[in-house]
């Protein structure tokens, strides 16, 4: 498996005539967890649909400056297939969002998408996401049931499992855990750790001490601005800047 690292480069992105981020330059390591953090509307969550161009399907949005390049190469390169793009960097969402199918037909969704499989290769290959995404013993008898009758935080493991399925190289989480409950949301955290060992993750986040936890770095973004950037440890304990430290503290946001 390929594993990606990200440069964003000078970016400037609009919501029509609305900046909505100035100026950013970021590199994001392969195999690692980087977490964006920053009050809400500051751009955190615009930026991580930049990365496998989501905000293409919103009319007036657009990058009016600069570029986003994984391993050297400009996502919005004529030469860049859209879907494969998708493919190779995931998404996870805010809201679980399981299909209206089986456990099993979620997972397989997009191997199918990808071509007629045989059913050994597609169940070991849904075995295999299901036992990344740490959730296979729990779900091992109920493949055929209806994945909404799993637990919010199953669901939203289901989702991971779907999207690792495809084995992107990266996984982009926009707030994974902010609809779970304290326990679901250790998992899934604990799930993020593990993950980093065969992709490269970018978690947006509202919460501080989720960020301190997961993440290997982590970006502060105000208000379309990246402010601060650097190894988690230092951003809590030491930042750099002084509104960065105003946010960690809970002074404003």
């Amino acid at each position: 498996m390929k594993h990606s690292s990200i440069a964003i480069s000078n970016l400037d992105f609009s919501y029509g005539s609305s900046p909505a981020l100035n100026d950013i330059n970021l590199e994001i390591p392969a195999k690692s967890v980087t977490a964006f953090i920053g009050p809400s509307g500051c751009g955190k969550s615009t930026l991580l649909r930049c990365i496998n161009r989501m905000n293409d399907e919103i009319p007036i949005a657009k990058i009016t400056r600069g570029g986003i390049y994984l391993d050297g190469i400009d996502i919005h390169d004529s030469s860049v297939d859209v879907v494969k793009l998708r493919r190779d960097v995931g998404m996870v969402f805010q809201k679980s969002n399981p299909f209206p199918r089986s456990i099993y037909d979620n997972v397989a969704y997009g191997l199918r998408l990808q071509g007629s499989l045989p059913k050994s290769v597609l169940d070991q290959s849904i075995e295999e996401a299901l036992r990344a995404a740490a959730l296979w013993d729990e779900v091992k008898d109920r493949m055929n049931e209806s994945a909404f009758g799993l637990s919010g935080g199953q669901q939203q493991r289901l989702c991971i499992a779907r999207t690792i399925a495809v084995k992107p190289s990266i996984v982009l989480m926009d707030e994974p855990c902010s609809a779970l409950d304290p326990i679901a949301t250790a998992k899934v955290e604990e799930l993020i750790w593990d993950l980093k060992a065969h992709y490269t993750i970018v978690i947006v986040t509202h919460n501080m001490q989720q960020a301190s936890r997961v993440s290997d770095k982590t970006a502060f973004f105000y208000m379309g601005n990246l402010i601060e950037f650097s190894e988690t440890s230092r951003i809590f304990s030491n930042p750099r800047v002084k509104k960065t430290e105003e946010y960690i503290t809970g002074r404003f946001g």
